[in-house]
């Protein structure tokens, strides 16, 4: 079985495993889509499969589970302060690309490297795929580690506090940030990272990247949460998620780059 499956096209693989499994969730009694959300993760999903192979889309099937999941901790008490994710935490089509647009781009970068659309493109930089392969990675991290962060943060956080005054603020204010919603975002981060290297597609070192690319995007976010989002109605939570994890695709970047050149 596993052998047909590596052998045949990706592209049909994907479209075949994507709509059984999202038929799944389309009838699962909890509502983990809207059915635009399930059209849309279908794409997703097959983007991902044709051009990541399985490795890809297990990290991206792990963040959806898990974030999936996490979004569901505590809901009755969020709800009830009015504080919970719209639609009881089913995901429509914004929330999709807002937490995967990111790392859809460096899918699809890979997926144009591999097919030598453009040859000349890989001279100009060491290495491309593995850092695109670092940059979906890490978006999926913090983007994890947002959503563990957010959502324990309001479920169990003892005290939540404003990042750029420190003051004490209500759960669920932007840009507040509590030591239990911290402590779970790093684990969120670590946890995908992880999975991320052991199906293949970052190094052990690449899991460090991850970790400190999503502490910062997730810091740099909620600064944008604090001091910007109230101001400009574009700066929608979607906007703002594709912004947190383009940040972490590019700190962990960044940071392997650095390396590489200070110490390769």
């Amino acid at each position: 079985m596993l052998s047909f499956i590596s052998s045949a096209n990706p592209w049909l693989v994907g479209v075949g495993l994507n709509t059984v499994l999202l038929s799944l969730v389309w009838f699962a009694p909890k509502k983990l889509l809207t059915p635009a959300g399930v059209f849309h993760a279908w794409l997703l999903g097959i983007l991902i499969w044709g051009t990541l192979g399985w490795q890809g889309y297990l990290v991206v099937a792990f963040y959806f589970i898990v974030g999936s999941g996490v979004t569901r901790i505590g809901m009755a008490q969020k709800e009830a302060l009015g504080i919970a994710e719209k639609r009881s935490g089913a995901r429509g089509p914004e929330n999709v690309w807002g937490s995967a647009l990111t790392a859809a781009l460096c899918a699809l970068g890979i997926g144009v490297l591999n097919a030598k659309l453009f040859p000349l493109t890989q001279s100009l930089v060491p290495s491309p795929q593995s850092l695109l392969l670092l940059g979906y990675v890490a978006s999926f991290s913090t983007k994890l580690s947002d959503t563990c962060a957010s959502e324990v943060g309001k479920a169990y956080g003892k005290s939540t506090f404003l990042i750029t005054t420190l003051q004490p603020v209500p759960k669920g204010t932007e840009g507040a940030v509590s030591l239990e919603g911290t402590f779970a975002g790093v684990v969120g981060s670590a946890a995908i990272a992880i999975v991320g290297w052991g199906v293949g597609l970052i190094s052990p070192l690449g899991i460090v990247w991850c970790l400190l690319a999503a502490l910062i995007a997730t810091n740099i976010e909620s600064v944008i949460g604090a001091t910007l989002q109230s101001k400009y109605t574009w700066l929608t939570n979607e906007i703002v998620n594709i912004l947190n994890t383009l940040i972490g695709a590019i700190a962990a970047i960044l940071f392997a780059l650095i390396w590489a050149n200070s110490f390769g």
